[in-house]
Protein backbone atom coordinates (compact mmCIF):
# COMPACT_ATOMS: atom_id res chain seq x y z
CA UNK A 1 0.00 0.00 0.00
CA UNK A 2 2.92 2.64 0.03
CA UNK A 3 3.01 3.48 -3.65
CA UNK A 4 -1.11 3.79 -3.63
CA UNK A 5 -3.40 6.76 -3.68
CA UNK A 6 -6.34 7.14 -2.41
CA UNK A 7 -8.22 5.47 -5.62
CA UNK A 8 -6.04 2.46 -5.23
CA UNK A 9 -6.31 2.47 -1.12
CA UNK A 10 -10.53 2.25 -1.75
CA UNK A 11 -10.31 -0.71 -4.11
CA UNK A 12 -8.09 -2.59 -1.44
CA UNK A 13 -11.12 -1.22 0.91
CA UNK A 14 -13.66 -2.57 -1.52
CA UNK A 15 -12.38 -5.74 -1.62
CA UNK A 16 -12.81 -6.36 1.47
CA UNK A 17 -16.71 -7.88 1.77
CA UNK A 18 -17.44 -6.71 5.30
CA UNK A 19 -16.26 -3.03 4.56
CA UNK A 20 -18.63 -3.29 1.63
CA UNK A 21 -21.69 -4.52 3.47
CA UNK A 22 -20.80 -1.49 6.20
CA UNK A 23 -20.62 1.09 3.03
CA UNK A 24 -17.00 2.37 4.44
CA UNK A 25 -15.21 4.50 2.74
CA UNK A 26 -12.13 6.34 2.52
CA UNK A 27 -11.72 10.13 2.74
CA UNK A 28 -8.00 10.78 2.95
CA UNK A 29 -4.94 8.89 1.83
CA UNK A 30 -1.66 11.00 2.65
CA UNK A 31 1.52 11.24 4.42
CA UNK A 32 -0.64 12.70 7.51
CA UNK A 33 -2.65 9.59 7.36
CA UNK A 34 -5.81 8.37 6.42
CA UNK A 35 -9.66 8.56 7.29
CA UNK A 36 -11.79 6.37 7.16
CA UNK A 37 -15.77 6.96 7.42
CA UNK A 38 -19.42 5.24 7.58
CA UNK A 39 -22.69 6.19 7.51
CA UNK A 40 -24.65 5.83 10.20
CA UNK A 41 -27.68 3.14 9.46
CA UNK A 42 -30.47 2.09 11.98
CA UNK A 43 -29.13 -1.35 11.39
CA UNK A 44 -25.82 -0.10 13.45
CA UNK A 45 -27.21 1.17 16.23
CA UNK A 46 -27.57 -1.01 19.46
CA UNK A 47 -30.10 -1.06 21.68
CA UNK A 48 -30.08 2.72 22.99
CA UNK A 49 -29.46 4.16 20.00
CA UNK A 50 -25.94 4.57 19.91
CA UNK A 51 -23.32 3.37 17.30
CA UNK A 52 -22.91 -0.04 18.33
CA UNK A 53 -19.00 -0.20 19.89
CA UNK A 54 -18.11 -3.32 17.20
CA UNK A 55 -18.94 -0.98 14.76
CA UNK A 56 -16.63 1.95 16.01
CA UNK A 57 -13.73 -1.12 16.85
CA UNK A 58 -14.34 -1.96 12.95
CA UNK A 59 -13.42 1.42 12.14
CA UNK A 60 -10.41 1.88 14.35
CA UNK A 61 -9.11 -1.42 12.89
CA UNK A 62 -9.48 -0.98 9.93
CA UNK A 63 -8.10 2.68 9.73
CA UNK A 64 -5.11 1.93 12.22
CA UNK A 65 -4.19 -1.17 9.38
CA UNK A 66 -4.49 1.36 6.54
CA UNK A 67 -1.99 3.81 8.19
CA UNK A 68 0.18 0.89 8.99
CA UNK A 69 -0.06 -0.05 4.98
CA UNK A 70 1.15 3.25 4.12
CA UNK A 71 4.82 2.24 5.66
CA UNK A 72 4.90 -1.29 5.84
CA UNK A 73 3.24 -2.36 2.29
CA UNK A 74 0.15 -4.21 1.90
CA UNK A 75 0.56 -7.55 3.12
CA UNK A 76 -0.35 -6.26 6.68
CA UNK A 77 -2.81 -7.55 9.62
CA UNK A 78 -3.40 -5.92 13.06
CA UNK A 79 -1.45 -7.84 15.75
CA UNK A 80 -3.80 -5.61 18.77
CA UNK A 81 -5.91 -2.79 19.47
CA UNK A 82 -6.61 -0.86 22.07
CA UNK A 83 -10.35 1.20 21.97
CA UNK A 84 -11.22 3.47 24.58
CA UNK A 85 -15.07 4.73 24.30
CA UNK A 86 -15.50 8.10 25.61
CA UNK A 87 -18.49 9.33 24.61
CA UNK A 88 -21.92 7.58 23.32
CA UNK A 89 -21.63 7.74 19.12
CA UNK A 90 -24.74 9.25 18.02
CA UNK A 91 -25.12 11.02 14.72
CA UNK A 92 -25.06 11.04 10.77
CA UNK A 93 -21.27 9.53 10.32
CA UNK A 94 -18.89 8.27 12.43
CA UNK A 95 -15.13 9.37 11.17
CA UNK A 96 -11.80 7.21 12.06
CA UNK A 97 -8.69 9.12 11.67
CA UNK A 98 -5.36 7.18 11.97
CA UNK A 99 -1.54 7.88 11.70
CA UNK A 100 1.45 6.02 12.28
CA UNK A 101 3.48 6.92 15.45
CA UNK A 102 6.41 4.68 15.33
CA UNK A 103 7.84 1.28 13.11
CA UNK A 104 10.50 -0.86 12.46
CA UNK A 105 10.81 -2.99 9.95
CA UNK A 106 7.85 -5.54 10.34
CA UNK A 107 5.54 -3.53 12.76
CA UNK A 108 3.88 -0.34 13.41
CA UNK A 109 2.33 1.49 15.97
CA UNK A 110 -0.45 3.43 15.36
CA UNK A 111 -3.08 5.80 16.53
CA UNK A 112 -6.77 6.64 15.93
CA UNK A 113 -9.44 8.96 17.08
CA UNK A 114 -12.88 8.09 16.11
CA UNK A 115 -15.34 11.43 15.79
CA UNK A 116 -19.37 11.47 15.20
CA UNK A 117 -20.48 14.12 13.15
CA UNK A 118 -23.77 15.29 14.21
CA UNK A 119 -25.76 18.18 12.72
CA UNK A 120 -22.52 19.82 11.17
CA UNK A 121 -20.18 19.49 14.06
CA UNK A 122 -18.23 16.78 15.22
CA UNK A 123 -17.66 15.12 18.59
CA UNK A 124 -14.73 12.87 19.90
CA UNK A 125 -16.54 9.68 20.91
CA UNK A 126 -13.48 7.25 20.88
CA UNK A 127 -9.98 7.00 20.77
CA UNK A 128 -7.15 4.11 21.07
CA UNK A 129 -3.92 2.80 19.51
CA UNK A 130 -3.20 -0.65 17.78
CA UNK A 131 0.24 -2.52 16.60
CA UNK A 132 0.55 -3.90 12.65
CA UNK A 133 2.68 -6.81 11.49
CA UNK A 134 3.80 -7.31 7.94
CA UNK A 135 3.15 -10.81 7.05
CA UNK A 136 5.68 -13.02 5.04
CA UNK A 137 3.59 -14.31 2.02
Amino acid sequence: MTDLDLVGAQHVLDAQPFSQLLGARLTRWDADGVTLELDVRPDLLQQHGFVHGGVLCYLADNALTFAAGQVLGPNVLTAGVNLHYLRPAKGERVIARATTQARTSGRAVTLVEIFVSSEGDEYLCAAGSGTVSAIKK
